[in-house]
């Protein structure tokens, strides 16, 4: 599959390649260059980790114990 480098240097990917990378509008790439030319990949950045545990109680749990430390705190005082 070959493209033309447009006059802004801007290359399109394919559709299926980006469905299938999960590549969407707005989605960040990582450009790498090889031996053999250059490797586009989707970013792995904290953005993808947004949501990981929602839904889990982390939230809470962290609450709890943030209220148990202040309370431990104003006793000693």
């Amino acid at each position: 599959m070959t493209h033309r480098v447009g006059p802004k240097g801007q290359v399109v990917i394919p559709k299926g390649m980006r469905d299938r990378l999960g590549i969407s509008p707005g989605s960040e790439v990582v450009f790498t260059q090889t031996p053999d030319g250059v490797l586009v990949r989707p970013a792995a950045g904290l953005a993808a980790l947004r949501g990981m545990f929602a839904g889990s109680g982390l939230n809470a749990e962290l609450q709890r114990t943030r209220d148990e430390d202040a309370a431990i705190d104003r006793a000693r005082e």
